[in-house]
């Protein structure tokens, strides 16, 4: 089953283009979850979710809605001896989501500057191997990872392996589709501003990009094998700027032919 949606859902430039003018942002969630049925939690990266976080998702979403959480950086980006607790708090704090079905992986993504080798190699199947009960997806940034070694490793997990979509820049991983667990396919748009991915003032022209209908369907064959190996694929759009995450989800969910909630409500702005 393909499961799609956006990349965090809390943005002001959201507004008039998505949500109503004058919606609360307590209730950004609720309206969300109307129109999508699923969510890629991007704030757990910045801050361990608080009870009171996890608590609104789950009361603030229908039942069957599926929630990645993206993990928290001093898992992914600041290790060091205080990690194995780190972990623990963030797998405590998140575990409210599981219990209730609506918990869908765990994305632990790794910085470009996270380079293959032997250590850093080392530090992912130990991970995973301290994660093995929990529904695991890794992104790498740095196409030196895309080898089969790696893929075997998270074979042997049955952990997904983060396809994405970027900018085709030297280094930076290329749009493959590869299955790495029958359980999970996942899939990333980053958007490809080349011009915004390395040089860039503030964090969200990295992301400032709409997709045309002809570099969708460039995904289309691969994300629909994906599906068809795996028990569930989830799509998550992060060019969020202006809400454009919410006009390319909608234009695949059209391209695969899977039906959105809320698609015959009238919309805001420009969608």
């Amino acid at each position: 089953m393909i499961y799609i949606g956006t990349s965090g859902f809390s943005y002001d430039d959201w507004r008039h283009v998505f949500y109503p003018p004058g919606l609360a942002k307590r209730d950004f969630l609720t309206f969300y979850s109307r129109h999508f049925p699923a969510l890629e939690l991007n704030s757990s990266f910045y801050a361990i979710p608080s009870p009171r976080l996890i608590g609104s998702l789950i009361e603030r979403t229908p039942n069957g809605f599926q929630i990645a959480v993206k993990a928290y950086r001093g898992i992914t980006h600041e290790r060091n001896s205080e990690s194995e607790a780190v972990l623990k708090a963030f797998l405590d704090a998140i575990a409210p989501l599981i219990e209730v079905g609506k918990l869908a992986a765990i994305l632990l993504q790794f910085p470009y500057s996270f380079h293959f080798g032997g250590s850093q190699l080392s530090l992912v199947e130990s991970l995973l191997e301290r994660m093995s009960s929990w529904p695991t997806v890794v992104e790498f940034r740095n196409e030196r990872w895309m080898k089969e070694k790696v893929w075997e490793i998270l074979r042997s997990h049955d952990t997904a392996l983060c396809c994405v979509d970027e900018p085709r820049l030297p280094g930076l991983v290329p749009p493959e589709t590869i299955c790495t667990s029958a359980k999970l396919g996942y899939v990333r748009f980053h958007g490809r501003n080349a011009e915004k991915w390395w040089n860039h003032e503030e964090a969200w022209e990295r992301y400032d990009y709409l997709y045309r209908e002809e570099e969708l369907e460039e995904w289309r064959k691969g994300i629909t094998w994906l599906a068809g190996m795996t028990d569930k694929t989830l799509i998550f759009f992060n060019n969020h700027r202006n809400g454009q995450a919410v006009e390319n989800a909608r234009d695949m969910g059209k391209l695969l032919g899977v039906p959105l909630p809320g698609a015959g409500e009238k919309q805001q702005g420009l969608f």
